[in-house]
């Protein structure tokens, strides 16, 4: 009984008991990597990983996640052409977008085409919890 009161504290169990679910997508494997033992650490099913976005829209339209964290900088085709063909398909796609420091322009164009939120790279645990947990409950 006490393992189930605790899994319903985690925030990446439902109120049903079941997990969000989640599609990571960074072409660093090293980054995924650590994207992953954050949210499992709060219980989010890992659905998928995507290491360019040609592969992450693929995945995306196939898996159907509950939330997406989405890398910005990626080879073959960009975070923002990924976000762009994902809200394409779903728009109420919930993405939080991955940056590094200075892209600021780049995720004000992110969020203007869709994406819930963004979390700076490398990410701090309790911020990328704080807002995964946020655009699932939007």
């Amino acid at each position: 009984m006490a393992d189930m009161a605790l899994n319903m504290n985690s925030k990446g169990i439902r109120s049903d008991g079941s997990s969000y679910r989640v599609l990571i997508v960074d072409d660093s494997s090293t980054m995924r990597k650590i994207l992953i033992s954050m949210l499992k650490s709060e219980l989010y099913e890992i659905c998928g990983e995507a290491g360019d976005g040609e592969q992450a829209y693929e995945m995306y339209k196939e898996l159907k996640p509950d939330v997406v964290t989405l890398d910005i900088n990626m080879p073959k085709v960009t975070g923002v052409e990924v976000l762009k063909k994902i809200i394409s398909f779903d728009p109420s796609a919930k993405i939080v977008m991955l940056t590094s420091e200075g892209q600021k322009q780049t995720v004000f164009e992110a969020i203007k085409i869709g994406a819930k939120n963004y979390v700076v790279k490398p990410p701090e645990k309790d911020d990328l919890l704080k807002k995964v947990e946020e655009v699932l409950k939007a």
